[in-house]
């Protein structure tokens, strides 16, 4: 079983983590697209436009799934992929929505993403389709992912840009929280301190790893045997990915190389 994993920097390091739990003899090639991150403020046809190329970067290595771990790119470009995918193509809104029904059946539910995300309002449509009686509150933090993508993740810093943003959600009383962008389980602790322990987090990392081994894609795969292997890919320097990577995965060594074009 091979999976590609692409995502337009670090952020998609957080799904990966989680499907390997749940999938730990699988071979898996991740792409970090870094040297175009951030994908969240980046117009719709040019994130379609990045997205199709790492997804072809991707099925050069004959993958049998690809996990579209970047909710920028799974609310644009998701059905695009598909269309022209020689394999199954999974994203990040279905199984985070689908976590949403399971954990807060009652009380506002709130959605932070990117600008292009939340402007797409495909999570806000969603959510309304499964559970008309939610009130949704969506709201784009565009510096979350400079700040993961710089290793900020907890402190005075990170602290203030969380409450800047969702100060205006704490107040509306939240039963849940989706992380609709993959940087953001990063920022999960400081998220769920300022907004306190009532409140569902959502992550989709989880939800994606929770829904991915009952796929028939993986059900008709061999995932637990086989020599287990894992390859990095970015678009930029790898230094500080690799050492950003390292600590993400917990001491894991990370040796990603650079691909000049693709």
């Amino acid at each position: 079983m091979r999976i590609g994993v692409f995502d337009s920097g670090l952020g998609g390091l957080t799904v990966l983590r989680a499907v390997r739990e749940v999938l730990p003899g699988a071979e898996y090639i991740y792409l970090g697209d870094t040297a175009r991150t951030p994908y969240g403020s980046k117009s719709r046809s040019t994130v379609v436009r990045y997205a199709k190329e790492c997804a072809g970067f991707l099925w050069k290595f004959e993958i049998d799934l690809l996990i579209v771990a970047c909710n920028t790119a799974s609310s644009l470009a998701l059905e695009e992929l598909r269309q022209i995918s020689p394999c199954p193509v999974m994203g990040t809104i279905e199984p985070a929505v689908r976590a949403c029904l399971t954990k807060a059946s009652a009380g506002p539910v709130g959605v932070i993403g990117t600008s292009a995300t939340i402007s797409s309002c495909v999570y806000q449509r969603r959510l309304r389709d499964i559970n008309p009686t939610w009130q949704v509150v969506a709201k784009a933090c565009p510096l979350f992912v400079p700040l993961v993508e710089e290793g900020l993740f907890d402190g005075e810093i990170a602290e203030r840009i969380i409450e800047y943003y969702l100060q205006p959600l704490k107040e509306r009383g939240l039963a849940a929280i989706i992380l609709a962008c993959t940087h953001y389980p990063l920022l999960a602790a400081g998220i769920s301190a300022f907004l306190g322990p009532q409140v569902e987090i959502i992550d989709c990392a989880q939800a994606i790893a929770g829904e991915v081994a009952s796929l028939p894609a993986v059900k008709g795969k061999n995932s637990q045997g086989g020599s287990p292997s894992l390859k990095y890919f970015v678009t930029d320097e790898p230094g500080k990915f690799n050492y950003l990577a390292g600590v993400l995965l917990e001491g894991c060594r990370v040796d990603a190389i650079k691909v000049e074009s693709l």
